[in-house]
């Protein structure tokens, strides 16, 4: 019997690839086949995506208030759509799963008009817009949090808390112990604003710093990730302190940096808090601003209520309080401590496996449309 295709469809940035790339190595392993229908912007996340297949569909996202920009991104999600629906009917996948951005309006919009079951993956505390658009459409909506805000009554599909998928990289990192802290011993900090970087943890983390005192400042390590044009201007101000760093637009092994470091400063992604969670690190979180969600609002709460992050809203997070909160949690080992056991006990380490259950039984339930 030929193994069955799944169909993956994710918008191009790490948070959207990343979980996806975890379910297709989760699929792969019980025998499953596996293509990825994305946007142009994944060519930096993609490249190791196993696969047999990734396809580039056009897709915009439909925001501001100009109605030209919003007909325009409308009729390329329409024309994206209309592309979609000859490469399903050359796959034939069993079942189509989106992972959120708009990105994956036209495949799974366009399988529910060929009768393909759907299913979709919500990874933050708050169902994303994209997926709000497509939930009366799934067969399925599958969480990464227990409480997810926003999934619309009436639904038809399940409802099942899977937990966000975790690279396997991630699961390699997780069994790195919490490194040791030693009195005057060197203190390894990492910064990272999500997949794309954040001018913002260029401007505040590296003044932070600067405010430290010197007994302090001499044993801090900074891994930084930081956007290309601020690299040199964070790197400067770092030898000028003479703190040793490494500042660099983006890390492939970010999961093994974050197992390395004793506090992590970042924004609050999705991926951000699983990956947090399951190598169980301490971190003072950021939320982005301006959500119309708040989703990464919501993915922050839930470690900062468990004792395993600090949040702080962005108009919060100056120098002068990141370094009050840097000096204070080196200041009692303990806490840093306790705050990694509480992150590692939320980790859902077979979020994948849950997943790839759901979507074969979802594709075992259904036959050319019809449930069974």
């Amino acid at each position: 019997m030929t193994a069955p295709l799944i169909l993956l469809t994710a918008g191009g940035t790490g948070g959207h690839l990343f979980p996806a790339e975890a379910l297709a190595n989760a699929l792969k392993d019980v025998g499953a086949r596996v293509a990825l229908v994305t946007d142009k912007r994944a060519n930096a996340y993609a490249g190791s995506f196993p696969a047999e297949e990734i396809i580039e569909i056009p897709s915009a996202t439909p925001s501001g208030r100009s109605i030209p920009q919003m007909a325009k991104a409308g009729l390329l999600l329409a024309k994206g759509t209309a592309q979609a629906v000859p490469v399903l009917r050359r796959l034939r996948p069993a079942v189509v799963v989106g992972f959120g951005g708009y990105p994956t309006v036209p495949p799974v919009i366009a399988a529910s008009l060929l009768g393909i079951p759907t299913a979709i993956h919500e990874a933050n505390g708050v169902l994303g817009r994209a997926n709000r658009l497509l939930a009366r459409r799934a067969s399925l909506i599958a969480t990464g949090f227990t409480v997810t805000k926003g999934i619309p009554e009436g639904v038809r599909g399940e409802v099942s808390h899977t937990g966000n998928p975790i690279r396997p990289m991630v699961m390699t990192a997780a069994a790195t112990a919490y490194p040791n802290l030693s009195q005057g011993g060197p203190i390894r900090l990492l910064a990272f604003g999500g997949s794309q970087g954040a001018r913002v943890m260029s401007d505040v983390v590296p003044a932070s710093i600067q405010m430290l005192p010197d007994e302090v400042r001499s044993r801090v390590m900074v891994c930084q990730q930081a956007r290309m044009e601020d690299l040199d201007r964070v790197r400067a101000i770092y030898r000028g302190l003479h703190v040793a760093c490494e500042v660099e637009p983006f890390f492939k092994d970010l999961p093994q940096r974050i197992a390395d470091s004793h506090l992590v400063v970042s924004r609050s992604g999705a991926s951000t808090v699983a990956e947090l969670s399951v190598i169980g690190r301490p971190s003072i979180l950021v939320p982005l601003p301006g959500s119309l969600d708040q989703d990464q609002a919501a993915n922050a709460r839930t470690l900062e209520e468990i004792g395993a992050a600090i949040v702080l809203p962005q108009a919060e997070f100056t120098p002068e309080r990141l370094a009050r909160e840097i000096q204070d949690l080196f200041g009692t080992p303990e806490r840093l401590t306790r705050a990694a056991s509480a992150a590692k006990s939320a980790g859902i380490t077979d979020a994948a496996q849950r997943l790839a259950q759901a979507v074969l039984k979802l594709a075992s339930t259904y036959k050319n449309g019809t449930k069974a």
